[in-house]
């Protein structure tokens, strides 16, 4: 989605899509364990076939909406950019390996299966090692962000990702005690952020030479949040045994997921406000703070645990949260606006500078 378009149908009540796609998936995997299986069977190096198409088809069209010529813009928005970086990449994904061990190993350690609760840690990690690409554009223009601000912050955290990701959950995964299957990380990241990244710049080249991105755009929005819709049936229909045995689990996955959400949002915003950081900028880095790529948390997590993994239903579960805790933040973003704004404490700016 554009920064210039408003909350689709789709996207609105992506929550609700979701839950109809976990009970099918539960469902259709109850009915027909066999085609499943099947499904599951076809790797290769162990990545799902089915699932990076899926994939694929969630991941290019949120790239091709990315202008990585906005890159110029960063030092005029040198402040809000520093904030979000150091909340996506030195906060955001330590913070969520803390909270999962402090919520999984401590406090809901009774309710949860010992054999799966690293797993879960590491769909956690997973979920909070890369910033969210495509749906930050529909939570800045809730907030009334800059919109030149949010596609210059998601071109350099696409960038950085493609550098960042694979050491990161590397890290936080030993640290978690879980074994890295280093081969498998990296070829993850080739697969579903290099090569994506790649393709998406040549053909965004390509196409608004011709004059057809937004056609194409248009058309491929729909195919995209199909693929997200499929991938949840296929997580589900491998996981419905274990969600029928213990649809606790849900729940409390759902808790330290939302609480880093609100954690990292807000202190994003309180960062902005501190160092003298425009509205406009402050809420759109406070939700590009707290957003996660979860299409790309949930293709890692099948690719280094497998389809019927703790991390892949931790990363699918994280999907369902999204949408109503991030539209909670725009919530506070927007009604806090003059409570902002009147605390501002703005240091001397350059000319350049003042324009946040």
């Amino acid at each position: 989605m554009s920064a210039s378009q408003p909350l689709g149908l789709f996207a609105r009540w992506l929550t609700l899509w979701v839950f109809l796609a976990i009970v099918a998936g539960i469902a259709l995997g109850s009915r027909f364990p066999a085609f499943f299986h099947v499904l599951g069977g076809m790797e290769v190096a162990h990545i799902n076939l089915p699932v990076a198409v899926l994939i694929w088809a969630m991941i290019l069209p949120m790239l091709l909406k990315i202008d990585y010529s906005a890159l110029h813009e960063v030092w005029h928005h040198r402040r809000g950019v520093g904030v979000t970086l150091a909340v996506n990449w030195l906060i955001k994904p330590f913070s969520m390996a803390l909270l999962g061990y402090v919520f999984l190993h401590g406090l809901f350690a009774r309710w949860l299966d010992p054999a799966q609760i690293g797993d879960y840690i590491g769909g956690l990690i997973l979920l909070a090692a890369a910033p969210c690409t495509a749906m930050v554009f529909v939570w800045s223009r809730l907030v009334n962000g800059h919109p030149q601000f949010t596609l210059t912050q998601v071109a350099l955290n696409d960038v950085i990702m493609v550098f960042a990701f694979a050491p990161i959950v590397g890290l936080l995964l030993g640290v978690a005690a879980i074994t890295v299957p280093w081969d498998t990380l990296f070829l993850s990241v080739l697969l579903y952020i290099v090569i994506p990244v790649v393709v998406a710049f040549f053909a965004r080249k390509a196409l608004l030479a011709r004059g057809r991105l937004d056609d194409v755009l248009h058309m491929m929005d729909p195919v995209s949040m199909a693929a997200l819709v499929v991938t949840v049936v296929l997580l589900f229909g491998f996981q419905g045994e274990q969600i029928v045995r213990q649809p606790l689990v849900i729940l409390l996955l759902a808790i330290p997921i939302t609480v880093q959400v609100y954690f990292n949002s807000m202190l994003a915003y309180w960062l902005n406000r501190r160092l003298g950081v425009a509205h406009e900028v402050a809420g759109p880095s406070a939700l590009i703070g707290a957003s996660n790529f979860f299409e790309l948390a949930v293709a890692a997590a099948i690719a280094l645990f497998g389809f019927e993994s703790g991390a892949a239903l931790a990363t699918v579960v994280g999907v369902l949260v999204e949408v109503p805790v991030m539209l909670s933040v725009v919530r506070i973003v927007n009604r806090t606006k003059g409570w902002y704004e009147a605390g501002l404490m703005r240091p001397a700016l350059q000319p350049a500078e003042a324009r946040e």
